[in-house]
């Protein structure tokens, strides 16, 4: 089952009507870069939640780009079932911003994990493939690994480097 889609201007005047916008983000992301009033249920979260509270109104789900959202629908509308009105804000967080909608920043909160990784992978794979060509052909074995890493991480959906990288003094938890 699907939900269907809506314009960010259409979700706003749904909730200012009694509506409820759900954020599927993960922590990290929501702390980071929200939007005023969204209930928080992280997908790592979903099947904990208790969507009873809210019955009888409808409800707006988003993430960052609205993608993340709509591979989820089966899920999300599975959670909800046939009874509630419920739809994906198209574009997400995203087309929010681009359509001139308030958004609440912190940008004292660390980026994104899954940025970290992405910045982490690619500098090493890319420092290792340059040593790899001027110093020694040793140094391949770095994007090698980082690229068997990732794909395992792809496979199993355990990534070894954003374990690491939570350790980091900087994604500690803030206030």
């Amino acid at each position: 089952m699907s939900l269907p889609t809506i314009s960010p201007n259409d979700a706003k005047r749904l909730l200012e009507d009694g509506a409820i916008l759900v954020d599927i983000r993960e922590a990290d992301e929501h702390a980071r870069e929200n939007i005023p009033g969204a209930f928080h249920l992280p997908l790592s979260k979903l099947d904990e939640a208790d969507m009873a509270l809210h019955q009888g109104r409808p409800v707006i789900f988003h993430c960052k780009s609205g993608a993340r959202t709509l591979a989820n629908t089966p899920r999300l509308a599975a959670k909800l079932g046939s009874q509630w009105q419920a739809y994906v804000v198209e574009g997400g967080l995203d087309a929010w911003k681009k359509a001139g909608l308030p958004v609440t920043a912190d940008r004292s909160q660390p980026i994104e994990l899954q940025r970290q990784v992405q910045i982490v992978a690619g500098s090493l794979g890319l420092a290792g493939t340059v040593l790899g060509v001027l110093v020694s052909p040793w140094f391949l074995i770095v994007p090698g690994f980082i690229g068997a890493g990732l794909t395992f991480a792809g496979v199993s959906g355990f990534c070894g480097m954003a374990r690491i990288l939570l350790l980091a003094p900087w994604n500690k938890p803030r206030a």
